[in-house]
C-alpha cells in the first residue's frame, strides 16, 4: 500500500503546504486545479487552508471524481460550501483499497482533528483486567495501554473505578495476588491481604503453586463467561465441606460465592444470549450529539461511557455515528459484534475494515427486535439523559463564565483558562502543574506537569517554582508564534495562580519579559486562617476582590484552584513514589529485572547486596564472576 508514514504526515504536510499556499487563492477555482492531477483510484484527501492547516480529511473510492465534485462549487450544503471557500490546497494519499482508505482516514482525523470533520474527543485508553502469566505465580492487576505483557486480558471496562471494584471482589472470590513481582519475591511472611482473606499468600507457601494454579483457572473461567460452572463447583465444595463438618472451609466457599454474586449484581443489565458486543447509541439535541457506548464481554456488562464528539450542527446522527466508530476503533480491538442505534451508509465497508484489522469477522448491525434491540434502546435512554445533563451544565457554565468576565474585567467570557499550582514537601521532589478549563469543563488532555529543574532553585521557594513553570510554558508559546507555526499551545484568555500579591507580581514579570503583557492574570489567596469561602482575588493595579461566600463565580474559582491543587499533589506523589521505590541496584550496569529479583531474593535487601563479598555474590543464580565483580566494585567505589 503506497502510503506515507502517517506519523510524519502532519510535519511534511505543513512544510510543503506553506511553500505552496502563498498565492492567497481559495475556493472552487483552486480545487479545480488539483482535480486535474488527482489520482484516479481509492485513497485519502486533505483540504488545507491558506496557512497549511488541515480543514478536512476524507476518503474516496475514486479520488479524482470526488475532487471534481467539490470543484463544481454548487449543490453543496452550508458546511461543505464553507469548507470549499476556505480551501487553498489539497494533499492526496493513494491506497490499494477503499477499506485501507477508511482506516487511514480514521487515523488522520483522530490525530489532526480537522475543523470540518467529526472529531472524537476525550478518547482515553480503557482499562483492562490482566492475569499476568510472565511469572510462575500469576498476578491480577489493572492494565492500560499496549498489551505487551504475557497474560490474558479482559475488558474493556468503562472506568478505572469499575476495574478496581471488580479486582477487589475477584480477590475475595479467588484469592489471587495483586502485588508486584519484586514485592512478592522479598516476602518473608504473609501480608495484610492474606489476613483479610483477599489473597492466598503463595509468596510464603501458605498455598502450593499447584493449588494456586487451580484458583487462577477458576478466575479465568469466570472472566471468560463460565460463571455458572464456577459457581456450581464452589457450591459442591461448600456442601462437601459442610457434610464433613469442616465448617471453616465451608464458610470460605460461602464467602467466595457471595463475592461472585456481588460482581454480577453490580453490573446492571446483563444479556442472556449475547456474549461479546459493543453497543453504540446516538442522540441529538440543541446542535449537539451524545454517543453512549456499552461494553459487553463474556456475557457481562463491563460498563458504559458517554462521548460528545465535535461535529457540525447540521450533520445527522447516522453520519456522526459512522465517523465516530471508525475513529473509536483506530487504537482498540473491536468485539465480534457491534450494535448501532442508526443504520449507517458505510456499514458493510466499516465491517470489512474492522474485520481486516482484527483478523477475524466483525459484525456490524442495527437490530430491530429482540434482546439486541432492547440493549440498543437502553443505550439510547442513557444517551438522551447524558446529553440533557450536559446541556443543563453548559448553560449554567456559560452564565458563570460571563459573570466571571464581569468580575475580573475581561473583554468577553473566557474560552480557555489555565490554572497553575505547585507541590513539594520541604522543597523535595518539586512539581508544578497546569490545568486547563473551558466553557464545557476541564480539558484534561491538555493538562501538563513540570518537574522543576532549576539548579538555583532553593528548597521551598514557591516564587522561583512559579517563575520556572510560567517561563517554560509561555516560552513555548512565544517560540511557536515567532516561527508562525500555528501548532503550538494556544494562548489563554485568563491565567489563575495560587497565591497573593507576591505571586501575582512574579507571574506578571515573567510574561512581561516574554513580551506577553496582554495575557490577564489573577491570583487567588485563601482568607484568614486559610478558610475556604473568604478567598481574596488579586488583579494588577486593583484592590483585592472579596466575593460573597455563596457567589457562583467564587465557587467556580475554588473548583478551578482545587483541581489544579489535586493535579499538582498527584504529580508530586507520583514523583516522590518513584524516588522512594528506586533501588541502588537499578543503577548497577548489567542488572536487569531478573538479576535484581535473584539478588533481592538471596540477600533480602539492596543494603545487604551492597555489603556482600564477591564470593557471596557469585553464589547467586544468574550472577557470573564478572558480574559479581561489577556489583562489588560499584558499591565499594561509591563508598
Amino acid at each position: 500500500m503506497p502510503i506515507e508514514n502517517p506519523d510524519s504526515a502532519p510535519a511534511s504536510l505543513l512544510s510543503r503546504a506553506r511553500k505552496a499556499l502563498r498565492g492567497g487563492e481559495t475556493g472552487a477555482v483552486v480545487i479545480a486545479k488539483y482535480a486535474k492531477t488527482a489520482p484516479a483510484g481509492p485513497g485519502v484527501y486533505r483540504m488545507l487552508d491558506g496557512g497549511g492547516e488541515v480543514l478536512y480529511v476524507g476518503k474516496a473510492r475514486h479520488l479524482k471524481k470526488r475532487v471534481q465534485s467539490y470543484a463544481r462549487g454548487a449543490g453543496h450544503n452550508n458546511r461543505i460550501a464553507r469548507m470549499i471557500a476556505d480551501t487553498a490546497g489539497m494533499e492526496f494519499v493513494t491506497t490499494a483499497t477503499e477499506i485501507e482508505a477508511l482506516l487511514l482516514e480514521a487515523n488522520l482525523i483522530k490525530r489532526l482533528k480537522p475543523r470540518f470533520n467529526v472529531v472524537l474527543r476525550d478518547d482515553k485508553s480503557f482499562p483492562f483486567i490482566l492475569i499476568a502469566r510472565d511469572h510462575p505465580v500469576p498476578q491480577i492487576l489493572k492494565h492500560r495501554g499496549a498489551r505487551n505483557r504475557e497474560g490474558e486480558y479482559f475488558g474493556p471496562f468503562a472506568s478505572a473505578g469499575a476495574v478496581g471494584r471488580t479486582i477487589n471482589t475477584l480477590q475475595r472470590a479467588f484469592l489471587l495476588r495483586s502485588c508486584s513481582d519484586a514485592y512478592y519475591e522479598t516476602r518473608l511472611r504473609p501480608c495484610l491481604l492474606y489476613q483479610i482473606k483477599r489473597c492466598s499468600a503463595p509468596c510464603t507457601g501458605e498455598i502450593s503453586v499447584g493449588d494456586y494454579g487451580a484458583l487462577v483457572g477458576e478466575a479465568l473461567r469466570f472472566l471468560r463467561g463460565e460463571s455458572d460452572e464456577v459457581k456450581r463447583r464452589l457450591h459442591a465444595l461448600m456442601d462437601e465441606a459442610s457434610q464433613k463438618q469442616d465448617y471453616e472451609r465451608a464458610a470460605s466457599f460461602r464467602d467466595r460465592l457471595t463475592a461472585l454474586s456481588h460482581i454480577q449484581s453490580r453490573q446492571g443489565i446483563n444479556p442472556q444470549t449475547l456474549k461479546e458486543a459493543d453497543v453504540f447509541a446516538a442522540h441529538q439535541d440543541a446542535g449537539q450529539t451524545c454517543i453512549q457506548v456499552f461494553f459487553f464481554r463474556s456475557g457481562n456488562n463491563w460498563g458504559n461511557r458517554a462521548y460528545f464528539p465535535r461535529a457540525d450542527k447540521a450533520l445527522p446522527a447516522d453520519e456522526v455515528l459512522e465517523s465516530f466508530i471508525a475513529q473509536f476503533y483506530d487504537d482498540k480491538p473491536p468485539p465480534k459484534l457491534i450494535l448501532l442505534s442508526h443504520e449507517i451508509a458505510g456499514r458493510r465497508l466499516l465491517a470489512e475494515a474492522l474485520s481486516l484489522k482484527a483478523g477475524h469477522k466483525i459484525g456490524v448491525m442495527t437490530p430491530q427486535r429482540g434482546e439486541k434491540r432492547e440493549l440498543v434502546d437502553h443505550a439510547l435512554i442513557n444517551a438522551r439523559e447524558a446529553l440533557a445533563r450536559r446541556l443543563a451544565e453548559s448553560a449554567s457554565q456559560a452564565a458563570i463564565f460571563a459573570r466571571l468576565a464581569e468580575v475580573l474585567d475581561l473583554d468577553e467570557a473566557p474560552e480557555r483558562i489555565e490554572v497553575y499550582d505547585n507541590s513539594h514537601i520541604s522543597g523535595t521532589n518539586p512539581v508544578g502543574a497546569m490545568i486547563v478549563a473551558g466553557p464545557e469543563g476541564f480539558i484534561k488532555a491538555q493538562y501538563r506537569k513540570f518537574n522543576m529543574k532549576g539548579e538555583d532553585l532553593a528548597p521551598g521557594d514557591d516564587y522561583a517554582m512559579m517563575r520556572e513553570m510560567l517561563t517554560r510554558r509561555f516560552s513555548r508559546l512565544v517560540k511557536d508564534r515567532d516561527k508562525d507555526l500555528g501548532n503550538g499551545w494556544v494562548s489563554p484568555d485568563l491565567v489563575l495562580i495560587d497565591g497573593g500579591p507576591g505571586q501575582l507580581s512574579a507571574a506578571h514579570a515573567v510574561l512581561d519579559d516574554l513580551g506577553l503583557p496582554e495575557i490577564r492574570i489573577a491570583a487567588v489567596a485563601k482568607g484568614p486562617d486559610r478558610n475556604a469561602g473568604r478567598e481574596r482575588i488579586y488583579l494588577k493595579g486593583k484592590p483585592p476582590l472579596l466575593l460573597e461566600p455563596r457567589d457562583p463565580v467564587l465557587y467556580c474559582i475554588q473548583t478551578l484552584r482545587d483541581e489544579a491543587h489535586r493535579f499538582a499533589i498527584g504529580a508530586h506523589r507520583a514523583r516522590r513514589r518513584k524516588s522512594i521505590t528506586a533501588s541502588p541496584l537499578d543503577e548497577v550496569p548489567g542488572i536487569g529485572p531478573a538479576r535484581k529479583r535473584a539478588l533481592l531474593k538471596h540477600f533480602g535487601s539492596a543494603k545487604a547486596v551492597s555489603r556482600a563479598g564477591i564470593a557471596d555474590l557469585e553464589s547467586v543464580g544468574g550472577i557470573s564472576a564478572q558480574m559479581a565483580k561489577t556489583i562489588y566494585d560499584y558499591f565499594h567505589e561509591r563508598g
